[in-house]
This record gives structure tokens, sequence and C-alpha cells, in this order.
């Protein structure tokens, strides 16, 4: 079964063409700047050089377009028609309480999709204009929606409400709903099989570590707790995001630096953690070299970073009464052994604990870096969210 996967940004559209006989990708790329000038599509079929194509496109409409163009190409195309492709899976970031999985997409769900843009208003918008372009370009094969909020939707109302007055929750579904939920839910089915135990069976920590960070406490295959919140803005120290504050500190900012609500909300999500920190960047390799050249700033941002992440393993691990696994995925989690050092540095109580060999040898590939001795095995797994999403698209319409 051949499955093209969907993720539509703002200006961008990326896409995966799956044949989920063997789960290989067929082709991949990204069509940029989608309404401005010098649009362009860059296109990687197999194991070849990524090609770029310059290729006006004024809307998502043209990009799918575009997608189905390159795809059927002669020379560098991978299919011959569109007809071989039997369905699109589509990355949605919020589907609020209406999804606790993936589904396959029908005007009730693009209308559900739709009510809950005042929870992402930064990515909905682009996702459901990606699911219209794909239903107007290829009229009848199935679209399948699945969200990042739809696997913490197992969480407990003790985990998922806030403290605040009832009817504000009612009102607004103003609760926490977590992100990042397809990384989560691959990388702890990996973990399971790379344990070989029953997911039922096990208390596993999955930190997604990337320029936006989130922790999740998965017991028995489920979300009991995740670090992001009602936005991706709570939890850890991120990238440019300040994570878990106090909340008087934005009144705070207000009064005294003359800020509106826009500009304190712009500044906690763009200017703020380890970039804010730091003054240096949000990248971390940039920042482990100031560090090791004696920027103390750029020393703080890391040491903060690693007490955040510390702080919610702890925390999980007694959510859950006790913890099997610890799982490192994404950007720095799967390519920085000294941030993963430091963050399972003085976890020996818990019975976790690294081998420094196979943690320093080990960058972007999937490996069991636990000590001989420990109880708590610590893994490096690198996330598939477009695999998941074609994985689930395939369950769903095969």
């Amino acid at each position: 079964m051949k499955i093209l996967v969907i993720n539509a940004g703002s200006s961008s559209l990326k896409y995966q063409l799956f044949n989920m006989t063997d789960e290989i990708v067929l082709a991949k790329g990204v069509c940029d700047r989608i309404g401005l000038d010098g649009s362009m599509v860059k296109h990687t079929s197999g194991e070849n050089e990524q090609i770029i194509i310059e290729k006006s496109m004024k809307n998502h409409a043209d990009a799918i377009a575009a997608v189905v163009e390159v795809l059927t190409d002669k020379d560098i195309g991978v299919i011959s028609n569109m007809s071989e492709i039997q369905a699109v899976g589509h990355r949605v970031v919020h589907g609020g309480e209406n999804f606790s999985g993936s589904v396959v997409i029908t005007a009730d769900v693009k209308a559900a999709i739709e009510k809950c843009i005042d929870l992402a208003p930064l990515h909905n918008p682009p996702n459901l204009t990606g699911i219209n372009a794909c239903e107007e370009i290829m009229p009848g094969v199935p679209q399948v929606a699945v969200f990042d909020t739809a696997f913490h939707q197992t969480m407990p109302a003790s985990a998922y409400m806030y403290a605040i007055p009832h009817e504000l929750y009612v009102k607004y579904k103003i609760r926490k709903y977590g992100f990042h939920g397809t990384s989560h839910k691959y990388v702890v089915e990996r973990a399971a099989k790379m344990l070989g135990k029953p997911i039922e069976e096990l208390k596993i920590i999955t930190l997604h570590l990337g320029n936006g960070s989130s922790v999740a406490a998965v017991k028995h295959g489920k979300s009991v707790n995740t670090s992001m919140g009602f936005t991706p803005l709570a939890g850890v120290v991120m990238g440019t995001r300040s994570g878990m504050l106090d909340p008087a500190i934005i009144k705070f900012l207000m009064q005294k630096e003359n800020m509106t609500v826009d500009q304190v909300d712009d500044m906690l999500n763009k200017k703020s953690g380890v970039l804010g920190v730091s003054g240096v960047s949000s990248d971390f390799r940039d920042l482990c070299k100031a560090a090791d050249d004696g920027n103390d700033r750029a020393a703080l941002a890391l040491d903060m970073f690693v007490a955040s992440v510390k702080r919610y393993i702890g925390s999980y691990a007694m959510i859950m009464g006790g913890v099997d696994a610890v799982v490192f995925t994404a950007g720095i989690g799967e390519n920085t052994p000294t941030i993963r050092e430091a963050i399972m540095k003085e976890t020996e109580f818990l019975g976790a604990g690294i081998d420094d060999a196979k943690n320093n040898s080990s960058r972007g590939v999937e490996i069991d870096i636990s000590a001989a001795n420990a109880k708590v095995r610590t893994l490096v797994i690198p996330t598939n969210e477009e695999l998941m999403i074609a994985s689930d698209t395939e369950n769903l319409v095969g």
C-alpha cells in the first residue's frame, strides 16, 4: 500500500511517499515559500541527491499539484500516476478533546479541526488547508488526520486539569493537552520491541528533546502525564520558549516594561529559553561550543535545560510508581551525548545509569546505552513521526 504523508505549515508543505509493504520511503521533499516569491520544491527520490525545482505556488492547492507532478514525473518520479496512492495521512497539531486517536477525515472531522483553531492558531489553519487541497487534487482518495494531541488524551483529569474556576474549563476547554504525541507514541512502541516485553507491562519516560522539547510518562502504553500544557510553551526549558514559570511574571513585565500581552507572549515563545538565558543561540551545538570556550551564560542555559528535564524524570517515575526505561529522541536527544550524560547523571538511585562508551559513540542510531548493571534501561531511538502517520493511515483504510 502506497501512502502519502503531508505536513502542511503556513508557507511550506512537507511530504513523504511510503510503500508500506516494507515501510520504505519512495520519495520525500518540501514545498517551500508557498505564496511568496521564489517558491520551490526540494525533492529527493529514494537514495538520490536532492533536486531543487523552482515552481510558482500561490497556495497549498498549487503545492499539492506540484507534489503530484514531481511524484509522477517520467524522469524523477516514483509512480506512474496518482491512482497508485491509496491514502493520504495528514499531521494535524490540535484535535482538542474530540480525538483520542487518528481518524478518517469527514466533513464533521474538518469542522472539529476548525473549532480547535483558537487552541492552535498557527498550526491548525495550514493543516486544514492541506487537507482541503488534497481533497481537491485527489478526489475520492481516503484522507486520515493524525493528531499531535491525541496520544495524550489518556491522561487522567488530575493530570490535565488546571486549578482555575471550573466554569472556565467548561467554557473555553482550558486544560493540558500535550504535544509531540505522534513522536512519543512511536518511540514507546519501538522501546517495547527493543526491550522484548509487551508494552502493557512497561513504564516508560520518553524525552523528545529538540528546539521544542517535551517529556511524557507512558504507563502500560498510555500517556498519563506530559510536560507541555494548554500550549507548547509549558514544560521544560526549550530553544526559544521559557517553559514553566510563575504566571505572575507576565503581569509584572507588563507593568514594569510597559509591554502588551502580545509582546510578552512573543518574548516567552521566541526570545526566551536557552536563547534568552545565553544570549548566544537556540542551537544546542552553538551552546555546547560556547560553554566549552568559557561562556558562563551558555553553560548556565545548558544547566537549566538539563535540570528542567531531570525534574520531570523524577516526577514521572513517582507518578507511575517506578520506571523501566528512559528514552531519548528528537534532534538533541538523538545526537548530543553530552546532554544525555548530564541528564542521566546521578540517576543510579532509580536503577538507571549509562555506559559512557556506548553513549559517546552513538548519534542518530537506535541503541541501548545502559550501564551493564542498570535495571532501568536508557535507550536512544530516532523518532519517525511520518512513518507513525503512515502506519495509522494504513491501519484505518487498509
